[in-house]
């Protein structure tokens, strides 16, 4: 929409006029208490996650977008190009924990219901095979990442992919975020010291299948 309005000043204008007008990323809050998935993620990680990491990437990425509006209205593309990083770093640390958080619930765990269920043993040959799958994923991220589960909407399947730091899943591979797992170590490690494979065996516990399963019907539609 941006780039459409760069062709003359008169078509400029209302581009911006749109951008000064948005509302900022604000930190959504949290569905359940900071202690409600104890004892598989303790409170003070939740803590510390939600207002102090979660809170940096918004605040990091409302002044990025500030800085890239001063840069559209100069028409200075290559302060544009030397912002891309932050906003898909910042960007992407929002929607990826604004996905993980309701991801994840104190009446979690067990096995996904109905559709979502039939869909995954289609894909991977059973609930079992694709916990592992997606457990693997997640364990062989290099450093910090995430782990997912995705939708693609071309083909009509279910697909586990990993994403490095904080790259969004639809934005950089084109699947559609239906769970995601955080394997930065800031997500685990006040608990789990550095053997992520515990983490990742605990979080099934406390996995919001209602939500994935929301999630899946929504893209299907």
């Amino acid at each position: 929409r941006l780039s459409r309005g760069m062709h003359t000043g008169r078509q400029l204008a209302p581009a911006l006029g749109y951008l000064g007008s948005r509302q900022k990323h604000s930190l959504p809050d949290l569905p359940y208490d900071y202690g409600a998935l104890e004892p598989h993620i303790n409170a003070q990680i939740m803590q510390l996650h939600h207002s102090k990491h979660h809170a940096a990437y918004v605040n990091n990425l409302n002044d990025t977008e500030e800085k890239y509006k001063e840069a559209l209205a100069k028409g200075d593309v290559t302060a544009q190009i030397a912002l891309q990083p932050a906003l898909k770093f910042n960007g992407g640390g929002h929607i990826n924990h604004s996905i993980f958080w309701t991801n994840l619930s104190p009446n979690g765990g067990g096995e996904p219901k109905g559709e979502l269920l039939e869909a995954i043993k289609r894909d991977f040959g059973s609930f079992d095979k694709f916990k592992e799958r997606l457990t693997a994923a997640s364990v062989g991220v290099q450093g910090s990442g995430w782990g997912w589960l995705g939708f693609n909407k071309e083909r009509g399947h279910l697909q586990i992919a990993a994403c490095p730091n904080q790259d969004p899943l639809q934005g950089t591979t084109g699947l559609i975020p239906l769970l995601g797992i955080d394997v930065w170590e800031h997500a685990y490690y006040l608990q789990y010291k550095n053997v992520r494979p515990d983490y990742l065996k605990a979080i099934w516990n406390v996995i919001n299948w209602e939500n994935v399963t929301e999630r899946y019907m929504a893209c299907k539609k």
